[in-house]
């Protein structure tokens, strides 16, 4: 029983947007420390922001966040409601806000926990501006969320993506092929960028840099010549070449239709028209988000989940909490609203990568 006095006596929590490792590790963080610190009441709610709109929500007991700490997923489930935005002609934006406020006063909750990326964490900060407590916490294998240094889920996610760029080399030697290798990150390189270093690629191509397909085929045809008759190219789902960052979105999507279902096939088709040299494509999907996560987004799930509830204890809300270098911190909500967390062009994985003969094709 708790010893501690709190200002939150009740609690709701969610989980929004993509799953990642991690996330039932931090509800376990929270619900643990809220439960057995402070005596807090839980509220599980289901499916992200849809649960509040519906009112899918069960109360939480010590055995249903027991044992969850290695596993991948979430418990509560998860779906990319956004209740700021109109999405079905059926569903006002207005009308499912309304509901989200009477669901959390009917509920009686003091505070809303959102476990989730960018869209969550401000659509966290929306509600708050609407006169709901929230606190955030920072998951994403993309690790594009400004205000903390890292995400839990990021670690995972580039362990899973290493792991099978070293096994594409095997194959891209044996049959002396160029493979590209297409990793998430829609806005934000950070993936691609730290798993291309650590599975040795020999091109990386990031949503930051768009890519001059001159510069990949001159690399290609180096390495080709001093022997080295494969490569393994590591793409965010988001690069770009040179071509499409001179396009608007209406050309560039239009463009994107007509030459391959994700870049991956078209950076491997452009790759052959260049060089002639045999290209393949890999997409690795959701295999990259999905499973245990690893020990170290477990401690870190763990350590934002336990921050999070001292700041209920004390009542501060409207904050992410967050890594900042080697401390858990927090920051105002509308820090990351709305915001994309880029790898910036001097940073040094960039130089990393570029020291140890990696091409960025800029």
């Amino acid at each position: 029983m708790a010893s501690i006095r709190s200002v939150t006596k009740k609690l709701g929590i969610l989980t929004a947007g993509g799953d990642c490792p991690g996330l039932n590790a931090a509800i376990r963080g929270v619900c643990r420390a809220a439960h057995g610190l402070y005596g807090m009441e839980i509220t599980g709610i289901a499916n992200g922001f849809r649960g509040l709109i519906y009112e899918d929500t069960k109360p939480l007991s010590p055995e249903d966040f027991s044992g969850i700490l290695t596993r991948g997923g979430t418990i509560l489930g998860s779906s990319r409601e956004k209740p700021f935005e109109n999405d079905n002609k059926d569903e006002l934006a207005s009308d499912k806000v309304s509901a989200i406020m009477e669901t959390y006063s009917k509920l009686e909750l003091d505070c809303l926990v959102v476990l989730g990326g960018n869209g969550t964490n401000t659509t966290g900060y929306k509600l708050s501006r609407e006169g709901l407590n929230v606190i955030g916490l920072p998951k994403t294998i993309d690790n594009d969320i400004v205000g903390t240094d890292r995400t839990f889920g990021f670690h995972s996610a580039l362990a899973i993506c290493t792991e099978a760029i070293d096994r594409l080399h095997s194959t891209a030697q044996s049959h002396s092929r160029v493979i590209v290798i297409e990793l998430m990150g829609h806005k934000a390189g950070w993936l691609a960028l730290y798993a291309g270093v650590a599975g040795g690629g020999d091109i990386i191509l990031l949503p930051e840099i768009p890519y001059n397909i001159h510069s990949i085929g001159r690399h290609l045809e180096k390495r080709a010549r001093s022997g080295k008759r494969f490569s393994i190219v590591v793409v965010a789902e988001g690069a770009m070449s040179l071509k499409e960052a001179d396009m608007d979105k209406k050309d560039r999507k239009k463009y994107r239709n007509e030459n391959g279902p994700s870049v991956a096939y078209r950076v491997a088709k452009e790759i052959q028209e260049e060089t002639g040299m045999e290209t393949r494509a890999t997409v690795l999907g959701y295999m990259q988000r999905g499973g245990i996560p690893s020990a170290s987004d477990r401690v870190l799930a763990t350590s934002l989940g336990t921050a999070a509830v001292e700041l209920l204890a004390k009542g501060k809300y409207g904050r992410m909490v967050a890594l900042n270098g080697n401390d858990i911190d927090s920051v105002d909500l509308s820090v990351p609203e709305g915001k994309v967390k880029n790898v910036p062009i001097n940073h040094y994985m960039i130089d990393t990568a570029k020291a140890v003969g990696t091409c960025l094709a800029d």
